[in-house]
């Protein structure tokens, strides 16, 4: 079975390596700053194009009539998977795909929008008990396939709220301010006063619920409640978001190394120019220098590989892709408010951009049933690598709808920073 899987990997690979054509690359090699025009770039726009509609055509090919995406497949016919769902991914899917529409509107996008949103709030989204103006996205077991009680999960909610309000830009009126607060409220009520929050609500556990304390989550609801003000302008949204970085930065001061928190940068982008407006329990500069030790901790990490080989430009060294790709909307997001004074971690930052995304382009399928989809890894480990195990290369061939979602999100960061002159 092992030779067997190699194999039908090894012609995938080569199958994902044809035809790819690559530009010169070229290096930064002066400073290039924040709202100024960059020519950095290694890939031709129409190479970004062409993997962008094709990653959104995935989605929007495997979304059903009733709105439920095609969670996971494996394009092994020899390797099934478990029937599995996660709404925190569904939202995800949709936050992908709206932002993609807003550059390149097309009917079926919007038509596939509105079945996944519609699919998100009959399904999930419901109040608290005994509060009606609490809005949650709620993990029901028969749906999520899980055997974990009915949960209300922070990430979920908070991007549940930003899948909404992204929607809301392309598609106005879709769901009304009152519903959108009311999702606002409920992340509001799962933050502490230090501004850390509660991962879960669990009513089987009495409610809320720490035990469990999620990397991305705080993120994911700093973020949703910054396009909720952006649209509702009251202070309570901006402040609660505000509050959130702020706690993370606290945390993480001083240390060498921290998490890869992606969405902590993307929320950053998003609270750096609206941050005088709030009470500031940190200086804007330590909010700066918050995200700065992120993207340094994300570049310190990436592995050396060797440029002739299939990870090249990958951000691990096992070759998997949304490990990437979620660094790459990191310092995609980060790059945008760098201070000038970051010159030389700015031309950093542009060279492992463009050889990730170079990485990402490579791993997508571009024909076929499953053109678009982007796999778990580029290729299996062999029995030599340090992280070899069979369960890993039985899932290299898996595509999943955040593994697309997120490859796409980079791709659609990656063109709004060098191509703008393109789609604006």
């Amino acid at each position: 079975m092992q030779k067997r899987l190699t194999i039908f990997t090894s012609v995938i690979l080569v199958f994902m390596l044809s035809g790819l054509k690559i530009d010169k690359i070229v290096l930064a090699s002066s400073p290039v700053y924040a709202g100024h025009k960059n020519t950095a770039s290694s890939i031709s726009y129409d190479r970004l194009r062409e993997a962008m509609d094709l990653s959104a055509a995935y989605l929007t090919r495997n979304c059903n009539e009733k709105g439920k995406f095609l969670y996971r497949i494996n394009v092994n016919p020899d390797i099934s998977v478990k029937p599995r769902y996660n709404f925190v991914r569904h939202a995800g899917a949709i936050y992908a795909l709206a932002t993609y529409d807003q550059l390149y509107p097309q009917d079926a996008t919007k038509n596939t929008l509105k079945r996944a949103t519609a699919f998100l709030k009959k399904s999930s989204i419901a109040p608290m008990p005994e509060r009606e103006d609490l809005l949650a996205v709620w993990s029901h077991p028969e749906i999520t396939g899980s055997r974990k009680p009915l949960q209300a999960k922070l990430g979920g909610s908070g991007l549940g709220l930003v899948a909404l309000l992204s929607v809301e830009k392309i598609i106005p009126g879709t769901t009304p301010v009152e519903y959108l607060r009311k999702m606002g409220h409920f992340l509001l009520f799962m933050q502490k006063p230090d501004g850390s929050f509660y991962s879960k609500y669990i009513p089987e556990k009495g409610g809320k619920d720490d035990t469990w304390v999620s990397l991305y989550y705080p993120g994911e609801a700093a973020l949703g409640l910054l396009m909720l003000y952006e649209k509702d302008r009251s202070l309570k949204w901006l402040q609660g978001a505000a509050d959130s970085i702020a706690y993370l930065a606290r945390k993480r001061a001083g240390k060498k190394q921290v998490e890869a928190d992606h969405w902590a940068l993307l929320a950053t982008s998003r609270l750096l120019p609206l941050y005088h407006l709030c009470r500031q329990s940190l200086p804007k500069k330590a909010i700066e220098l918050h995200a700065i030790q992120i993207c340094e901790s994300i570049l310190q990490s990436i592995p050396m590989n060797n440029r002739n080989t299939a990870y090249f430009g990958c951000f691990t060294n096992d070759g998997r892709t949304t490990p990437t790709a979620i660094r790459l909307e990191g310092l995609l997001a980060a790059i945008r408010f760098l201070p000038e004074e970051y010159a030389t971690l700015r031309r950093r930052m542009i060279s492992v951009i463009n050889d990730g995304l170079l990485f990402l382009l490579r791993a997508q399928l571009r024909s076929g049933q499953y053109a678009g989809g982007i796999p778990r890894a580029i290729k299996e480990l062999s029995e030599k690598h340090p992280q070899f195990n069979n369960s890993f290369n039985r899932r290299v061939t898996e595509i999943r709808i955040d593994y697309v979602q997120h490859a796409l999100s980079a791709m659609i960061l990656y063109t709004q920073y060098f191509f703008k002159s393109h789609i604006y």
